[in-house]
């Protein structure tokens, strides 16, 4: 039975998660607390190896999920969970599409789907950003979130955020040193990151 249930829960997550790759943490938020199958530390942690691994969040975080609970059996069927109901959604879509593409009501559709697209992937970064940025649970993140900063990382996020993005600050994103080191792939700020946080020891 934990086979099926493995499926029909990610399946759901793979139904309603419009947006894909982080559309699908606040469903796998939700899951979590359902279930007890992973914890909000352990998502944020699969987030930061998907960010580094090929694969998106969702189905990185199914594979784990599945072989934490169900063994690799358990792997196969949430990852199956996951996929098939954008597998059978995706074929659909392309059969009908082409037919339906100028009427006004599946564009509609369409355009009422990219705000919940948006709602979605901003919750998914609010939530990471308060489980990075902020040494609190759940229930006393409001009450203790300024005296609970994690100051390190904190300034760890602002240094990256503005060396990959040098051009958004005037005149200092025309050094041509910033503009060489902000063009780099995005995976030698995330090493770099990940080397930080060793030497530093954030996670202690």
């Amino acid at each position: 039975m934990i086979y099926l249930r493995l499926f029909y829960e990610f399946a759901k997550v793979g139904l309603f998660a419009v947006g894909g790759g982080l559309a699908t943490v606040p469903f796998l938020q939700d899951l979590s607390k359902r279930t007890g199958w992973f914890s909000t530390n352990q998502l944020a942690d699969m987030i930061a190896v998907s960010e580094c691994t090929p694969g998106p969040i969702g189905v990185n975080m199914a594979t784990y999920t599945g072989y934490t609970v169900g063994g690799p059996l358990g792997s196969v069927a949430a990852t199956l969970g996951l996929v098939f109901p954008s597998l059978v959604v995706i074929l659909i879509v392309a059969k009908i599409l082409a037919a339906f593409r100028d009427n006004k009501y599946v564009n509609s559709a369409f355009y009422g789907l990219r705000p919940a697209s948006t709602g979605l992937i901003a919750a998914a970064c609010l939530g990471v950003a308060k489980i990075a940025l902020f040494d609190t649970g759940e229930q006393e993140f409001l009450a203790n979130m300024f005296s609970n900063i994690r100051w390190n990382a904190v300034i760890l996020a602002l240094i990256l955020w503005f060396l990959m993005n040098p051009g958004m600050f005037g005149k200092i994103g025309e050094n041509k040193v910033l503009k060489k080191i902000g063009g780099l792939h995005p995976i030698i700020f995330l090493a770099a990151a990940a080397v930080v946080g060793i030497v530093f020891q954030f996670g202690g």
